[in-house]
């Protein structure tokens, strides 16, 4: 037992220490009142929540949490981080994304927080013949540059260092990457790609400069496919290993070929999950190098979820971006990209680009978060989630290699299968609002003015599909949207309310938001007959629907409603669907859009 001073903070320590027991008993006395009769671990086992990969959260974490030992920041497995400093010394890369020539905004990320920058060239991005006009005032010797160029790397990394030889660069100080993803590019597009080249740039980078990259290991594909957080990790992995194979088969040695990697992954707004995903990822990898005796720590390059970004109330993805970002900082990632929040939507403005790069220096130079070293660490939940992570990845990567490895379950359609398998779980909880996209499916503003920009440049595509949260609520706006430009008017559904206030408001809400959210103007005001709607949802308590809803549904058909809904579960006479939390919302208002002949 360890005897605190008396340094007059006593606060608790008059009151004994509650147990693990007695919490339990709290519990299912709180369960017991919702007509819930468990005990024990059962009562533990009702408030966890289930996630991908097979994990559960539970609602209580202790000392009984064990988790494997988290070494220490800048030591192997670097779970804790992959430097002893973490990024104390100037906060984590700041690592702006371009796509177009747009006037000045390279100079204007570098000049206003950017640290480095990256380039999307070829197909989906700029002209690599356009490179030089890009870098035009850049100093290349103090801005690190990564490249993304799919099949025209070798042509976009030969490009760049003929550029770094006309400006004097010294081969010492060049930095970054030159992007070369030939498992990334076929999972984008399908096609495959000859490696020779990307092993050729390899051994350059390794002979030539000591600061350069020339392989990227992006996980983003899988992620955008739908992909749970362990096969992002797991497909990440087998990703990696397939390109040490190529590289030392090239001539180089292991510790060379680790040397090029630097890998790609995506941050979401579950930060906790997000958390884990960076620090379970080092450990792993750290794994892979033991085995294949290559010090040395995974070199994280984040980015924030384009799977996440909505198309409606785009302000939002600021608050999505800055927690996401948040969870990339405390997770110990080396580099950063913050998309813009108007990425879903075409090519960021200026406006969005300067938010965007804030979003990180808010964070390093206001809230000081890179001033603690894996903030996240020692926390038995976090540990715990790392450690199970992990463990999911580990068994996902491990079936990947038992099937031949990355390019084999890529062409065999076994990836493709299986990330389509999770997308479709998720996309149920999205239906039904079991996982709420505010602005999209909860919330919505229907009276919103849409937000406008210029195209972007089209994506290379063929391969794994690009999923978004928003796209099937996305589908039925766009029908709304089409019958206002048409009509002039939105398709309406009626709120039929009954009794007082304080009856019908929570159920009221409900239903406005859950039509909202399918395009369709819910209407209170006056009587069914002067609304413009066909179809009506009764709303009140469960008391006033036994008393009131049947003779209520009676006189909406009445008046024309050719569909009654009630918003709540039960059974009563002229009602002919109900709304609840839990229903499936796509279901019922694509149903109730073709019923209004809104195609």
């Amino acid at each position: 037992m360890t005897v605190l001073p008396d340094d007059g903070l006593s606060l608790a320590a008059e009151f004994p220490d509650a147990t693990h027991e007695q919490w339990q008993r709290l519990v299912e006395g709180v369960l017991r009142k919702s007509g819930k009769e468990v005990s024990g671990t059962a009562a533990e086992d009702a408030l966890s929540t289930t996630l991908e990969d097979g994990l559960r959260t539970r609602p209580l974490y202790t000392a009984r949490d064990a988790a494997p030992d988290a070494g220490l920041p800048g030591f192997a497995p670097y779970l804790r981080g992959g430097r002893p400093e973490g990024n104390i010394a100037g906060g984590w890369d700041v690592r702006q994304r371009h796509t177009a020539l747009a006037d000045d905004a390279v100079l204007a990320d570098l000049e206003n927080g950017g640290t480095s920058l990256w380039l999307v060239l070829g197909e989906g991005g700029l002209p690599v013949a356009g490179l030089p006009r890009a870098l035009d005032g850049v100093y290349l010797d103090l801005a690190p540059v990564v490249l993304d160029a799919g099949r025209d790397t070798e042509a976009a990394a030969g490009a760049l260092l003929r550029l770094y030889a006309e400006r004097g660069v010294a081969a010492e100080a060049v930095r970054g990457n030159l992007g070369g993803d030939p498992l990334g590019y076929e999972a984008r597009t399908g096609t495959a790609l000859d490696t020779a080249p990307y092993a050729a740039l390899a051994a350059r980078c390794a002979e030539t400069y000591p600061g350069l990259r020339a392989l990227t290991v992006d996980a983003l594909p899988y992620h955008e496919a739908g992909g749970s957080a362990a096969q992002e990790l797991g497909a990440s992995l087998a990703t990696g290993v397939a390109y040490l194979r190529e590289l030392t088969g090239a001539g180089l040695s292991v510790e060379q070929a680790a040397g090029q990697l630097e890998f790609r992954y995506a941050a979401t707004a579950d930060q906790f999950l997000t958390i884990a995903k960076l620090r379970a990822a080092r450990r792993l990898w750290a794994r892979v190098a033991e085995v294949c005796a290559a010090p040395g720590a995974q070199v994280q390059h984040v980015v924030t979820s384009p799977v996440m970004m909505s198309r409606r109330d785009p302000w939002v993805n600021m608050l999505r971006t800055t927690v996401a970002t948040l969870a990339a900082g405390v997770g110990g990632a080396d580099a950063v990209t913050v998309l813009p929040f108007d990425h879903a939507l075409g090519l960021p403005d200026a406006f969005a680009r300067r938010i965007a790069r804030n979003t990180s220096t808010i964070l390093i130079e206001e809230s000081h978060l890179a001033r603690v070293i894996d903030p996240a660490g020692g926390s038995w939940y976090v540990e715990h989630l790392t450690d199970e992570l992990a463990r999911a990845a580990w068994e996902f990567f491990r079936s990947i290699e038992r099937d031949g490895g990355q390019a084999a379950v890529l062409r065999s359609g076994r990836l493709r299968t299986d990330l389509a398998t999770t997308w479709a779980e998720r996309s149920k909880k999205l239906a039904k609002r079991r996982e709420p996209v505010t602005g999209v499916s909860e919330f919505p503003l229907l009276a919103e003015k849409p937000v406008e920009r210029e195209p972007a440049p089209e994506p290379p595509s063929g391969g794994l599909p690009r999923v978004r949260r928003d796209e099937a609520y996305e589908e039925l706006r766009a029908r709304s949207d089409a019958h206002l430009a048409a009509t002039g008017a939105r398709p309406r559904v009626f709120l039929a309310t009954l009794g007082p206030a304080a009856a019908y408001t929570a159920r009221a809400t409900f239903a406005a938001n859950l039509f909202q959210a399918g395009g369709i103007e819910p209407v209170t005001e006056g009587g069914f007959e002067d609304s413009g709607a066909t179809e009506a949802v009764l709303c009140s308590s469960d008391a006033l629907y036994a008393e009131q809803a049947e003779q209520a549904a009676e006189s909406l058909r009445a008046a024309g409603a050719r569909h009654v809904f009630l918003a709540g579960r039960g059974e009563y006479a002229g009602i002919d669907s109900y709304v609840f939390a839990g229903c499936d919302a796509i279901d019922v208002l694509s149903a109730t859009l073709d019923r209004m002949g809104v195609s």
